[in-house]
């Protein structure tokens, strides 16, 4: 009885150390596949290690106290202030009521494009405060606007 105890306790022990390595070997292997996943990116959308940059006139929008029947728009006026062209690959409100309008094409360095935003403020009531999130070739990678509305009945 002492050998298969002996025994049993070696093979759970080795089994336990066993699952523990792997899944450190996992975590490891993963971080791994992410960063290198980055630097490819990196490396496709910036191989000469120049970023673009986006400088807007006024990255946030007021539009003061609306009705909650009418939907609104607002435009965001930016310029390319970046060493290459900026290329905006997605950009998303955060909710469905929230919906950008937003260049497809390249920006060259220097040059001005808009991002037009629009609200539906229906089934809404109060102060509302969204976002628009812009995936673009920054340094940063994202980019960020807001649009506020006080909205009555």
């Amino acid at each position: 009885m002492n050998f298969k105890t002996i025994t049993l306790a070696l093979v759970v022990t080795l089994a336990l150390v066993s699952c523990k390595k792997e899944i450190e070997v996992k975590k490891e292997f993963q971080e791994n596949a992410v960063t290198e996943q980055k630097d490819t990116l990196s490396a496709a959308t910036n191989p000469d290690g120049k970023f673009a940059k986006m400088e807007f006139s006024a990255p946030e929008h007021d539009f003061g106290t609306i009705n909650g029947e009418d939907k609104v728009e607002t435009v965001f006026i930016f310029t390319n202030t970046g060493e290459t062209d900026l290329v905006i690959s997605k950009a998303h409100g955060s909710c469905g009521c929230t919906v950008p309008d937003y260049p497809k094409q390249p920006i060259a360095p220097g040059q001005k494009g808009d991002i037009k935003v629009s609200f539906n403020p229906k089934g809404k009531n109060g102060m509302q405060n969204k976002t628009v999130t812009l995936t673009v070739n920054t340094e940063a990678g994202v980019e960020k606007l807001t649009i506020k509305a006080n909205i009555v009945k």
